[in-house]
């Protein structure tokens, strides 16, 4: 018994003593990607992550990378193991983007996220994503997108009456003149105000969050997206992943904060889900419809369509997956944008004021509270076709998208094409190369602002907010995948942001209404960027 003990250990050791030397060393001698150009890397365990991660020095590291390797690039991922492919070839990228099956999330981002917000679209891979896609994707056609501009327009009005207040307070606390200039946090207010919006929309819930920040599932959500877009926590994240079992049995403050979040969540939310289908059924019962334009109900009907087969619907987990999805992303884009875009605006005077004198062109006679539905739409369409307007909007989002970035994983073996020449090793042209051999397994990094921001593409001014750009762009622009106007910030393929729609209407809408009403200047508080 002894002998056979020790025997065991010993073939144990020997098996994954001989798997680590196979995975560290013998394999990644062998893969494909290491037969390109790349940095150096200076240590065993050194990495490239951080320099292209870090939205600080990432528009530098990426201009130096492809002025030095070329524009497909071999990085370091977390060990010699790890050989990626950093591309900013547009073919490339198309492909990656357009090929799903082959090119999923990995499965550490698709746990992370479910460990958050459930396994809704942002996390979903394959069959599963396909199925909550289409039922989904009828709920965000045009007409019942244009059916939400009321409530945007009316979160929007609130907000600025909510600003007003606050300043005339302030005024008169501190016997001030009209004329003086009071500070607030946009950002947060911005947040407040999207996620009211997006709780409208998306469940036909009232947050109030402008109002006050007291609503049990608004301060529940709230804490949950706060988590998931810290900069902290890295260990612990990386034991959650790949020891999940761990965070189970001795859960730490942030653990215990998202058990309860989610607790509140699936309460709260559940319960919401559960009276939406009393009510559609009450309706086709009676034979007087229910008439829901929020997108849970949409969801709910699009799920309960007769012309979708049984094996096609989703169930009630995955419709909240997908509500806590759309209030994760929604809530996230608008806010980032909006506030991105007032602080633009504030450091660049003069387009702040060329933007309003074309808003107040289409200004109404009547206040906004007083106009009928019909002229709130009809409103909403100058808006939308104000060419400045659209260009300020679209400048900020090429200039600072919400998502710095994506990671794909190979799951099979593949040549990804290439319009640009391939370097090797040694940084010499690769000659009649036309693509890029990836193997099972390896990651793509599809870096969004890279592409915004390639001044070989967009020109020296590339990373310079100026909207007028968008009246002559550069030939190079139009070979560009991206859903969004030539770039990635709505990602492009089968996973594109399926709520594009839904963020350019909050965008302009909020962006008409504060414009016209405020006139916003920059403080000398510091202001970073966060990789989200």
């Amino acid at each position: 018994m002894v002998f056979s003990l020790v025997d065991a250990f010993g073939i144990t050791l020997v098996l994954t003593t001989s798997y680590i030397l196979y995975h560290a060393i013998i394999a990644p001698a062998f893969n494909p990607l290491r037969r390109i150009s790349g940095p150096p890397v200076r240590r065993f365990f050194g990495n490239h992550l951080q320099f292209v991660l870090d939205p600080s020095m990432s528009p530098r590291v990426h201009d130096l990378y492809v002025k030095k390797y070329g524009r497909s690039i071999r990085i370091r991922g977390v060990g010699p193991w790890d050989e990626r492919l950093l591309t900013l070839d547009p073919v490339s990228v198309n492909h990656v983007l357009k090929h799903s099956t082959i090119y999923e999330k990995p499965w550490q981002s698709r746990r992370l996220i479910t460990s958050l917000i459930g396994c809704g679209m942002l996390a979903a891979e394959g069959q599963v994503h396909k199925r909550q896609r289409r039922v989904a994707t009828p709920a965000f056609s045009i007409q019942n997108m244009r059916a939400l501009v009321p409530l945007v327009f009316d979160k929007g009005s609130e907000l600025k009456s909510k600003w007003m207040n606050i300043i005339s307070q302030n005024q008169e606390e501190h016997q001030s003149p009209p004329h003086v200039p009071v500070r607030l946090d946009v950002c947060h207010w911005i947040s407040r105000a999207t996620f009211d919006v997006i709780g409208l929309a998306g469940f036909d819930y009232d947050f109030r969050a402008i109002q006050d920040e007291s609503n049990e599932l608004f301060a529940a959500y709230k804490e949950m997206f706060e988590v998931a877009i810290s900069q902290g926590r890295l260990v612990r994240t990386v034991i959650g992943i790949y020891m999940p079992y761990l965070n189970a049995l001795f859960p730490d403050r942030v653990m215990r904060t998202i058990q309860r979040c989610q607790g509140v969540i699936h309460r709260v939310a559940g319960h919401l889900i559960q009276e939406k289908k009393r009510k559609i059924a009450e309706g086709e019962a009676s034979g007087c419809a229910y008439v829901g334009k929020d997108l849970l109900s949409l969801l709910l009907k699009s799920n309960n369509a007769t012309d979708l087969p049984p094996e096609h619907r989703i169930s009630d987990e995955d419709i909240l997956n997908n509500i806590n999805t759309f209030m994760f992303a929604g809530s996230d884009t608008s806010s980032l944008t909006i506030t991105w875009a007032l602080l633009l605006l504030a450091q660049h005077p003069w387009t702040q004021s060329r933007l309003r004198e074309e808003l107040l062109t289409i200004l109404p006679a009547a206040p906004l509270a007083s106009l009928t539905e019909d002229e709130i739409q009809s409103l909403h369409t100058e808006v939308t076709n104000l060419p400045f307007l659209d260009n300020v909007a679209r400048e900020t989002l090429r200039l600072i998208p919400p998502v710095h970035s994506s990671i794909r994983v190979a799951t099979q073996n593949d040549e990804i094409p290439t319009s640009y020449p391939v370097r090797d090793a040694n940084g010499n042209i690769m000659e009649g190369k036309q693509t890029v051999a990836i193997s099972k397994g390896s990651f793509v990094h599809v870096a969004v602002e890279a592409f915004n921001l390639d001044k070989g593409i967009w020109g020296e001014d590339a990373w310079e907010f100026n909207p007028d750009r968008w009246d002559n762009l550069p030939e190079g622009v139009a070979d560009l995948p991206g859903l969004f106007s030539n770039t990635l910030t709505f990602s492009a393929g089968p996973r594109s942001c399926i709520g594009m729609r839904f963020s350019m209407i909050e965008i302009k809408t909020f962006l008409y209404i504060l414009i016209t009403n405020f006139t916003f200047a920059q403080t000398d508080d510091t202001i970073i960027k966060a990789n989200v």
